[in-house]
């Protein structure tokens, strides 16, 4: 960023310039999410397996940074920052064992109190839907995202082990401007606009806004130029109505509770005597897959429960009891007897149908579980189980009508290849499948997110409102690159003709809206990247396609990768996640299903039908108080499997707003310890123990060794780097071996105390760490060098390093 947008006076809401909105200012103020950061950056602590394997949360091996007096501490920052995302999960989505949750900031305590009566809405404002959210909300997951700025520290723990998690924050240089969150302020204004999220723009209602509407038809190889104007400007608003369109059908929701075993299960039915045989059928679902059992009745074996294909919803499954031993009986008993499964076998209903006169009669049902209900049930059947290893309450969809499968299949063809491409000032940012870009890739689903949304049926539209700035002129296309014709649509595009809304992007205070999509097979052993990018900007959201190519056991294996993200050229993750639906704030599969949620969603799911061959995911997740900043570059990607192992089809259209190739932090000076010439050219001091270490970065490269000198003590350290003369943003990276964790030290920068650089992560198998601090504006602008001494912490783990960058 240049030195003339950094310096920019404050905004009108009194925070300062170059961390952009801060708090409950970020949803007051989405017309400025073009604003480019400066020293701004988001970091994640999470539960993640250190070991880089997929116990992410299982055990809670990895979930405490610690354990003290308060619990479990899950996250801690020192300096400037602001808490924007919190989410967990465990048994089903369910947290009540987690026990409360403890915000601490600033070194008072915001919030204490059960975690799962603060993600049910109950503790009240500001903590309330959607800045909160349960697993039935966000389909396994819960969260917490009312954004709690701070002024000098951060502490988050728990009074359990809470298994998965995940906390997102900011970092700012200063904590100029910056207010200590405070419950007691409630937001009426954001909190009332909330609930019209996903429905109608969120952002200010623009000064002149314009607005062009077209009809049109396409066919294959045909465009259509939705917006062509010249000068400066914003786009605001996109509408599109596709009416020939359709979704797939989606099944009735049913919640039902039910047992599961190694053993077996016994029950009494009633059957007509009459019967010229009887059909036993069972519901269950597929989480323990290849489920396999013996069917005795009055004590013969006369059938096998086979097993079946997996599936995300409701399974219901039927055998055929013989009349051999049903006919003339008023009554039988049924066992079922364990074979063989993936986990247990799992039982949540059964009917029994009695064949009389070739006709199926119903005239028995016996339902399973722990309910009140289920219980009389039971009792009244003479359940008994043997061997129990689950019980509890899931809730599924029923399978789907799939009369219309053809015409749905044709109307997500025709979104896959129906192509927005929009150039700002000359340049084309966007070309996306427009289903994808409206929020399902899959096909038309009901999305209701903050800045983009879908609505189903013949006179629903699909909307974007992502705030689109250009000072020459923009254009907005349409392009059927499908085999079929669109026989009619309609769209409008609103704009405001105002200069000074787009005024930052020539000096670059502000970025271009960018939609960066593609599509293609997964490679084994690597991530699938959403962006790659050199230049400058920040990263705000995802809408992510998933069609995994698993052909049998467990076909979603897929959704067990997790995101890593690299920033400025640093090789640790900067984020570095537990699960591809833990990164859509869902949780174990989405097991309550479909979702739309303002920052997240699942919208979209198939199995084994619309043109899914074995299973298919369309997710979403917004990033925008934690969008991601970086300088000179980003990588965002995501393992498709447990080590980037399962074989899938991904597309995905990743939203940001920059420049590309225009990078505004680059590396100015390293000096490298243990090298006595390097030492010396940065008057480098220091009693540190010189090893040389041999190991390997955590993330997409664990498999690639590296070795080099490292210096590991509980001495001062000083040394002198050159910095870009007149630089606004500072930043020092170093290169270290984290396998003590809880290391720390004090920061002084040309004689001032700058901070605490603390690094609570640790890493004993993948023991490379690159790590930074941020140096305050005020004391590097007009310098070309900085001094700068650190002093570990007393009583903390040995500082480490192997160099230290300076970038600038």
């Amino acid at each position: 960023m240049t030195a003339a947008a950094a310096q920019a006076t404050p905004h009108e809401d009194g925070q300062p310039p170059g961390v952009g909105p801060v708090g409950w200012e970020t949803y007051r103020h989405l017309d400025r999410l073009p604003e480019l950061t400066n020293g701004v950056q988001t970091h994640q602590f999470s539960s993640f397996d250190r070991t880089g394997g997929n116990n992410d949360g299982f055990e809670g091996t990895y979930s405490c940074l610690r354990e003290d007096a308060s619990g479990c501490v899950l996250a801690e920052d020192d300096g400037a920052g602001e808490v924007q995302s919190i989410w967990f999960t465990r048994d089903g989505g369910n947290v009540s064992a987690t026990g409360d949750i403890r915000i601490e900031l600033d070194g008072e305590t915001v919030l204490e109190a059960p975690l799962q009566d603060v993600v049910d809405g109950s503790v009240g404002e500001p903590f309330v839907h959607p800045f909160v959210a349960n697993a039935d909300q966000s389909s396994g997951g819960v969260y917490i995202r009312v954004p709690m700025p701070y002024r000098e520290s951060m502490r988050i723990s728990t009074s359990s082990n809470p298994f998965f998690y995940h906390v997102s924050h900011r970092t700012f240089p200063t904590a100029e401007g910056i207010s200590t969150f405070d419950p007691a302020e409630v937001p009426e204004d954001v909190l009332a606009a909330a609930q019209t999220w996903g429905e109608e723009d969120p952002k200010p209602a623009s000064v002149r806004p314009r607005t062009t509407d077209r009809d049109f038809s396409l066919a294959p190889g045909e465009r259509v130029r939705l917006l062509d104007t010249h000068g400066p400007g914003v786009v605001d608003e996109l509408r599109l109505r596709l009416p020939e369109i359709i979704g797939s059908p989606v099944g009735e929701t049913v919640t039902d509770d039910g047992r599961a075993f190694t053993g077996s299960s016994t029950f009494t039915v009633a059957i007509d005597p009459d019967n010229e045989g009887v059909q036993l059928t069972r519901r269950f679902d597929t989480i323990s897959t290849d489920q396999r059992a013996n069917v005795y009745v009055d004590g013969e074996q006369v059938g096998t429960w086979d097993p079946v294909e997996p599936s995300t919803g409701w399974v219901s499954q039927t055998v055929d009891l013989p009349a051999s031993v049903t006919a003339g009986k008023s009554e039988i008993t049924v066992r079922n007897e364990f074979v063989s499964a993936g986990i247990d076998y799992s039982e949540f209903r059964y009917w029994v149908d009695s064949v009389v006169g070739g006709e199926p009669v119903r005239t028995d049902e016996l339902d399973v579980g722990p309910s009140d209900e289920a219980r009389a049930s039971e009792a009244e059947h003479d359940y008994e189980i043997v061997e129990q290893t689950w019980q509890g309450q899931q809730t599924y969809q029923l399978p789907p009508d799939r009369s219309d499968e053809d015409e749905v299949i044709r109307s997500d063809e025709l979104l896959q290849g129906l192509r927005l491409r929009m150039s700002f000032d000359g340049e084309q940012t966007v070309d996306a499948p427009v289903g994808e870009f409206f929020g399902s890739g899959l096909g038309e689903a009901d999305v209701q997110s903050l800045m983009y949304a879908m609505e189903t049926g013949e006179d629903g539209s699909y909307y974007s409102w992502w705030p689109m700035p250009f000072l020459r002129g923009a254009t907005v296309e349409l392009v059927n690159t499908s085999e079929h014709t669109l026989s009619s649509g309609d769209a409008s595009v609103t704009f405001d003709r105002n200069r000074g809304r787009a005024a930052g992007l020539s000096d670059g205070g502000q970025g271009y809206f960018r939609a960066t999509s593609h599509e293609g097979d997964t490679v084994d052993g690597e991530d699938w990247v959403f962006l790659d990018v050199e230049g400058t900007g920040k990263f705000v959201g995802v809408n992510h396609t998933m069609e995994g190519h698993i052909t049998s056991g467990n076909i979603r294996n897929y959704l067990e990768g997790d995101e890593r993200v690299y920033v400025d050229g640093s090789r640790t993750p900067q984020i570095h996640g537990t699960g591809s639906e833990d990164f859509y704030q869902g949780g174990w599969y989405f097991n309550r299903q479909h979702f739309s949620a303002p920052m997240n969603g699942a919208p979209e799911m198939e199995t084994r039908s619309f043109g899914c061959e074995y299973q298919c995911d369309a997710a979403y997740r917004l990033m925008i108080g934690d969008a991601v900043a970086f300088g000179s570059s980003l990588r965002f990607g995501i393992e498709h499997g447990p080590t980037a192992n399962e074989p899938a089809h991904y597309g995905s259209t990743a939203f940001w707003y920059g420049h590309e190739g225009d990078s505004t932090l680059q590396v100015t000076d390293t000096v490298d310890v243990g090298s006595a010439e390097s030492e010396a050219a940065h008057d480098y001091t220091s009693d540190g123990e010189v090893s040389t270490l041999t190991s390997t970065f955590e993330g997409d490269f664990d498999d690639v060794d590296f070795t080099e000198r490292v210096e590991n003590g509980a001495s001062q350290v000083s040394f002198t780097l050159e910095i870009e003369p007149g630089a606004d943003d500072v930043r020092l990276r170093r290169l270290a071996d984290q396998s003590e964790a809880l290391q720390a030290a004090h920061v002084r920068v040309n004689g001032q105390d700058v901070g605490l650089w603390r690094q609570p992560l640790g890493n004993e198998t993948h023991r490379w760490l690159e790590d930074s601090f941020e140096i305050p504006t005020a004391v590097t602008r007009g310098e070309r060098t900085i001094d700068v001494t650190l002093t570990p912490v007393e009583d903390a783990a040995p500082w480490s390093a192997a160099r230290y960058d300076a970038l600038s």
